[in-house]
Formats: C-alpha cells, sequence, structure tokens
C-alpha cells in the first residue's frame, strides 16, 4: 500500500476535524447553505492561482463526473453537514459521518454483487454501534444544561454522510476515467458546488443585518476555509486518486478519534460512550478497509 496517499488521507481527516470545530465557533446569522457557499467562494479564489500554472489534461466524462460529484458532495453533503454541526457538535456529527465505509460496503453488495467478508461485516457492526451510541448520546451541554438527543440533526448528519459517501465515489471514478490532478480536481468540483449555490446571493444582505461582533470573523473562516476546503478536499482527492475507493474513504472516516481531543474546546464531555463509539468506529474503519484482519480468514 503507497504511503503518500494514506498520509494524505489521514491529513486530510484531521483537517476536517480541527475546521469542523472552528466552523462550529464561527459567529454568524448565515444559514448552513449560505455559510457553505461562502466557504466554497473562498476556497476557489484560495485554489486558483495553482489551477492556473497547471497543465489540464481531463477527458470529458471525467469532468462531468468532478462536477457531478461537487454538487452531490460539496453543495448538498456539506450543507447538510453545517446543519448537523451546529445542532449535534463536532465530534458527533464526526462519528456519524464515520459510517461512510459502511454505505460503501453495503452499496457494493447492492450495486455491484460485491458480498464482504466475515471482516468487513463485523467492520459494519462495529461502525454501527458506533452511531447508535453516538445517537442516543444528549447533544453538547448548553446554557440550559444538557440537550436531549436530537433527530433531525441525526438526520442532516446521515444525509450528509449519504451524500459526501457518493461523492466521493463520483469523484475516484471521475480521477479513473482521466481527471486531471488533484488540486485542479478539487477546484473543479467547489466551483461547480458554489455554482449551482449562487442564487443563494440573493437577498444575503438582509440575512446579515443584525450587531456586529466583537471580533472580526474573517480570520476565523479563512483558517476554517484553508484547513477543511482547500487542503482538506486537495488532500482528499490525492488520497482517491492513489488508493482503491473503499479504502480511502475508510482512512477519511477516522475524524471522530481526532476529533475527540478537541471535544473540550467546545465543552463537549465524551464520557465512556464517547470513548468507546470513536474506538469501535476506528476498529470498524478498519476491518471494512482490511487494514486489520481476522484470525485464520
Amino acid at each position: 500500500m503507497p504511503a503518500a496517499p494514506v498520509v494524505a488521507a489521514l491529513a486530510a481527516a484531521f483537517c476536517w476535524a480541527f475546521s469542523s470545530l472552528l466552523w462550529r465557533r464561527l459567529p454568524t446569522s448565515l444559514s448552513a447553505a449560505r455559510l457553505n457557499l461562502l466557504k466554497n467562494l473562498l476556497a476557489v479564489g484560495l485554489l486558483l492561482p495553482l489551477v492556473l500554472v497547471l497543465p489540464w489534461q481531463a477527458t470529458p466524462r471525467a469532468l462531468v463526473l468532478l462536477v457531478l460529484s461537487g454538487v452531490l458532495g460539496i453543495a448538498i453533503g456539506d450543507t447538510l453537514f453545517f446543519a448537523a454541526l451546529r445542532r449535534l457538535g463536532t465530534r458527533r456529527t464526526l462519528t456519524i459521518d464515520a459510517g461512510g465505509p459502511a454505505v460503501t460496503a453495503l452499496a457494493g453488495v447492492a450495486v455491484l454483487g460485491e458480498v464482504p467478508g466475515p471482516a468487513q461485516w463485523l467492520g459494519i457492526a462495529l461502525i454501527s454501534l458506533a452511531v447508535l451510541l453516538v445517537v442516543r448520546q444528549p447533544a453538547p451541554r448548553d446554557s440550559r444544561g444538557p440537550r436531549p438527543p436530537d433527530g433531525p440533526g441525526v438526520a442532516m448528519a446521515l444525509g450528509a454522510l449519504a451524500c459526501g459517501g457518493g461523492g466521493a465515489l463520483l469523484a475516484r471514478a471521475g480521477l479513473l476515467a482521466g481527471g486531471p490532478a488533484p488540486v485542479q480536481a478539487a477546484a473543479l468540483r467547489l466551483a461547480a458546488a458554489a455554482l449551482v449555490m449562487l442564487p443563494l446571493l440573493v437577498g444575503l444582505p438582509r440575512a446579515v443585518q443584525g450587531p456586529r461582533p466583537a471580533r472580526p470573523r474573517w480570520p476565523l473562516a479563512l483558517t476554517a476555509t484553508l484547513l477543511g476546503t482547500s487542503a482538506g478536499i486537495v488532500l482528499q482527492q490525492t488520497a482517491l486518486a492513489g488508493l482503491p475507493g473503499g479504502l480511502a474513504v475508510a482512512l477519511l472516516s477516522t475524524a471522530p478519534v481526532m476529533a475527540l481531543p478537541l471535544a473540550a474546546l467546545e465543552g463537549d464531555r465524551p464520557g465512556w460512550r464517547g470513548v468507546v463509539a470513536a474506538a469501535s468506529a476506528l476498529a470498524g474503519v478498519s476491518l471494512v478497509a482490511g487494514l486489520v484482519g481476522l484470525p485464520g480468514a
């Protein structure tokens, strides 16, 4: 297994975990969709200089697949992710998002007839256990005390999981079909997402009226965009280009474990259920990806 794509996938998972914390701490009255549009436009602007200096070599089929992956995985998936992030918190949202490998394996059974082995079925069960533990946990504590489990927030996180997994598989197919370099593929996906979301700019000045925050918000938004969107998606494309789809998605799903040390920064105490959920998700991801196997298998 090549080392560079593996390191890229793990680095992308860390970037997403940390940037998710930053986005959740950003004081804003913007909706989840408008916040997603803002970070997409920022990321396209940041990547544009790199895109312009590299030669473009891509087939029409690859371009179509990458555009569709941007619409599904970034425009729709990230909007649902931001909405879930506000309701569930960073660690819980990322743990539910770790179900990507299980969804990929089950989709392989239904669509491609690829039946998982015993180790992969065990991995799917462990990931499902992690999601169940997170679903049954109360949402992060606020000024009124702990809140009960949030059904709509869980539904949004599951929707983000489905769209993100589908977007990743489309991006992988596009790269295999003669797609451009990872940085160009990332910029194309982001530009497609931003383009379909441009109508959200209508009425934006009215949406942001109100008292100004005590501190400027742009440094936080810029840092989160650099880490989670620009660097994170370029690293994701690098992993998808160099690893099989299921393995890449599995490694990209280690974000909940990386989010554990960050939980205290937003007043979230994982407790034993949170630790068990993160460990179960990591073990399940490893089994689904084939990083570890069952004795005698």
